[in-house]
């Protein structure tokens, strides 16, 4: 966890982890990350070695590629392979980019 952590901070964007208090969340761009599930490998009937999925959040008001480029960067220079999606979000008036990958923890 504490490696996952560094490469959030590297990011240089404020961050938590699933959401932010009510009334603490900063203004956009801002990111929530997840560990929604495992991809553990097992072996000899238990689980060998330990492996999480990772979602990270990037939120912000408008179409910015070069922030979404902030969290490619990081992404990429620590050697994750990734896969993106976005969608707006029309009651808070937000795009959420999303970037899932695996990693041990």
């Amino acid at each position: 966890m504490e490696k996952l952590i560094k490469i959030i901070e590297e990011m240089g964007i404020p961050f938590a982890y699933d959401h932010f208090a009510e009334g603490e969340s900063p203004d956009p761009p801002f990111i929530c990350y997840l560990l929604p599930g495992d991809d553990n490998f097992s072996a000899d009937g238990r689980v060998y070695y330990r492996i999480s999925e990772v979602r990270i959040e990037l939120y912000t008001d408008f179409k910015s590629p070069a922030i979404e480029e902030k969290v490619t960067a990081v992404l990429d220079s620590n050697g994750i392979f990734y896969a993106v999606s976005e969608v707006w979000i029309e009651d808070e008036k937000l795009y959420e980019i999303t970037f899932e990958f695996t990693m041990p923890i």
